[in-house]
């Protein structure tokens, strides 16, 4: 690090600490400069690809950190929060340095460091599993994550286009939702720009350069509607203390033009105004004089004073429409309401003022309760239940004696029994809203005021009531009812359902009951006895289609290896009762199968893994299967890294080459992950129609969140032929990654 670099890292760091300053002057600064030199010592040598020295991006982080106010502790651990990564520090050396405490937050924070998202479910759902569990045990490790990604992002240039997709499609399937929770919008906003910005390219240019044409226009716009609210309050006498208003950020704005098929001239809620004053009181006052200036749009009132988010957001949104007929939401709060608003509930944690501050843990409390719903749930339930239960909109209900119940949009009153407590949805047998009785899948809309009626003589939950809960609290609760009171209907349920499934997959019970290898494979199902499986499969815990999947490639390699054996026995007996001696085989020059070489096996049965669906061009490696010959791998398959470090395993690896002998085509699999939109699947299927390749199977499904993951198989004739697919398919407008799945 050279002297100028020094001292411009010197002057990062004093601006930084001047910030923590305005709103925390008790901070221990000692302590926080020395974690600041121990971290510039620590990456004495590092730099960024940038070229910069590396302790500029732990300042940067500490430097969002403290613009969220948050205590001291969370920004030494932005600071350092690299240290156990990429330097020789250790836990112990930072929690004897500076606390325990921070040690513990960099750890926390390493941990989440190394987690990859963008992976195979079961990986993803443990990793998502993860950043749940940090943040029920210390918010504040996810909150400098956050931070920690926010600055990435804002240094995203200098990555690769493959890296930079990655990473932004990463932001914002997980970052963004979660910033967006935690109520920091300022940096949800951030992270949604900077994501499309490399996601796709053409979108974000589109609108960036058509709200820059635009900019004088709307300036004046906005001016003139200040100017006018600001005349009216000082007329009316309201002491507000700021009025200011703003357009809607570009992923918002893309997001309205892509889902609705909207022009930005058709986008009338472009501006939003904000009117910061002193009181509550103030507020409704405000309300009433913005209704009295301009025209209110009907049904575009939101009351969240009254009936806060769960990321205590609070504030009034009204949407008017001025004398030049444009219309604009006006949004009117307090101030300690905006800035819950721009930096969310990390402003209120408990740690601020160095834990001076009134605890609030019970603000969190959704994280512990996604846990415990989560618990029974697979990977693929885990992931869509997540997506509804934290990164969906909510629904803002009330109980007869007015307690507020926030639920996922389109709940039901399951959902609302069971977020009550579980013996009361179990006794539920009607529901009033309104006073009105409805039926169990009325979706709850808000402002609703909801009873239940109950009865001792009720005969539980219904299963159909499984397909209308909207929350997985409830199906959790309805589950756990069936799991402990009707155990035998379970066991009953759950045979015929495997049974059915177990005859289309062309195997039948008899030859389970025989199989010796049975109770080692439930054992790996985390079940004691078959029954055990029967009444998870009877009470909704695993479904049969994946309790057979699991169980068929093991029995059916038994049955193959028996019938290799049997063959085998056959004849060896033949030719002892012919008493004439089999010659041995005549030694034959070493030839391909299906295009493949094995070393040290000749003709040898070679299957491609679907797993992964090797081509000609790929690294490959063999793996002997019991009773199926050779099975190839790509050598970058999670199967091969995860079995080649399994000492039971790792004898049966040999290795493969391509032959010269290879077939003109070869099954492979690709999968696209797009932004959703009209018209997506047709010019997929025109860009393969016109490379000339054929499909076997194409499946496209939309995600929530506004994304679609398309799925192919198709045939190439190798390695070359599918990047050259690869390419072109990631030049389709609103794709973002193509990737080959594996494992």
């Amino acid at each position: 690090m050279t002297a100028e670099e020094r001292a411009r890292s010197d002057a990062a760091y004093e601006e930084m600490e001047r910030s923590v300053r305005a709103y925390n002057g008790m901070a221990d600064f000692a302590k926080l400069r020395r974690a600041y030199e121990y971290a510039r010592e620590k990456h004495i040598h590092q730099r960024r690809k940038d070229g910069s020295p590396y302790i500029t991006h732990p300042l940067a982080v500490a430097q969002i950190v403290a613009d969220v106010h948050l205590d001291s502790e969370s920004i030494m651990a932005a600071l350092l929060h690299d240290c156990i990564e990429d330097t020789d520090a250790t836990h112990e050396e930072i929690a004897r340095l500076f606390s325990p405490a921070v040690a513990e937050l960099v750890e926390g924070v390493t941990k989440l460091t190394r987690v990859q998202y963008i992976s195979k479910e079961e990986e993803q759902m443990e990793n998502l599993r993860k950043m749940l569990v940090a943040m029920s045990k210390d918010i504040r490790v996810v909150l400098v994550k956050i931070a920690d990604r926010l600055h990435n992002m804002r240094t995203m240039d200098y990555q690769t286009a493959e890296k930079q997709k990655q990473k932004s499609l990463e932001t914002m399937e997980i970052y963004a939702p979660l910033a967006h929770r935690l109520g920091m919008q300022k940096v949800k906003w951030e992270l949604e720009d900077r994501s499309l910005r490399y996601l796709d390219p053409v979108g974000y240019q589109d609108i960036s350069e058509k709200l820059e044409a635009s900019r004088p226009e709307h300036e004046a716009f906005m001016a003139h509607i200040q100017e006018q609210i600001e005349e009216r309050l000082k007329a009316t006498g309201v002491d507000y203390a700021k009025v200011y208003g703003r357009i809607k950020h570009t992923y918002s704005i893309y997001r309205k033009m892509y889902a609705q098929g909207k022009t930005l001239g058709e986008i009338y809620d472009l501006f939003a105004f904000r009117v910061i004053v002193k009181t509550i009181p103030d507020c409704y006052n405000v309300l009433g004089v913005m209704h009295d200036i301009y025209n209110p749009v009907l049904g575009r009132f939101k009351d969240y004073i009254g009936t806060p988010k769960p990321n205590m957001y609070q504030s009034l949104h009204t949407t008017v429409v001025g004398d030049e007929g444009i219309p604009f939401e006006v949004q009117i709060r307090t101030e300690e309401m905006h800035q819950i608003a721009e930096y969310g509930i990390a402003a209120h944690w408990k740690y601020k003022l160095n834990g001076q501050g009134e605890g609030s843990e019970k603000t969190f409390e959704w994280v512990r309760r996604l846990l415990e719903n989560q618990e029974s749930s697979d990977a693929e339930e885990f992931i869509h239940n997540l997506k509804v239960d934290m990164f969906s909109d909510e629904v803002f209900v009330f109980t007869p004696g007015g307690d507020v119940k926030s639920l996922p949009a389109g709940a039901t009153p399951i959902d609302f029994a069971y977020s009550i407590h579980s013996a009361v949805g179990n006794a539920m047998v009607s529901c009033k809203v309104n006073n009105r009785i409805v039926t169990f899948d009325y979706a709850l809309q808000n402002g609703d005021i909801v009873e239940v009626v109950t009865s001792k003589a009720a005969h539980g939950p219904s299963r159909d009531w499984m397909k209308i809960a909207r929350s997985s609290e409830a199906r959790n609760k309805i589950r756990q009812w069936f799991k402990r009171e009707k155990r035998e209907e379970n066991i009953a349920r759950g045979k015929l359902s495997f049974d059915a499934e177990l005859k289309h997959a062309g195997l039948t019970l008899a030859e389970l009951a025989s199989w010796d290898n049975l109770p080692a494979v439930l054992k790996k199902m985390s079940y004691n006895a078959i029954d055990d499986m029967y009444a998870a499969i009877g009470y909704g815990g695993l479904s049969s289609l994946k309790a057979v999947n699991r169980i068929k490639d093991e029995l059916l390699r038994e049955k193959r290896t028996l019938a290799a054996a049997q063959k085998a026995s056959e004849l060896e007996n033949y030719s002892r009762n012919a008493s004439i001696p089999i010659p041995p085989a005549p030694e034959r020059k070493r030839h391909s199968e299906n295009g493949v070489i094995v070393e040290g096996l000749d003709n040898c049965l070679v299957k491609f893994a679907k797993c992964c669906a090797p081509v000609p061009g790929d690294p490959i490696v063999g793996f002997i299967t019991r009773g199926y010959g050779v099975s190839v791998h790509r050598a970058d398959c999670p199967n091969v890294r995860y079995n080649v470090n399994n000492p039971e395993e790792a004898a049966r690896w040999v290795r493969a080459s391509w032959g010269s002998g290879t077939h003109e085509s070869y099954q492979t699999s690709l999968e696209i992950v797009s932004r959703d939109r009209d018209g997506l699947v047709l010019d997929i299927s025109a860009m393969l129609s016109a490379a000339k390749v054929r499909v076997i199977s194409f499946a496209s499904r939309g995600m929530p969140d506004g994304f679609a993951i398309t799925s192919l198989i198709l045939e190439v004739n190798g390695a070359e032929q599918l990047e050259e697919l690869k390419k072109k398919l990631v030049n389709i407008s609103g794709v973002m990654d193509v990737k080959r799945p594996a494992g």
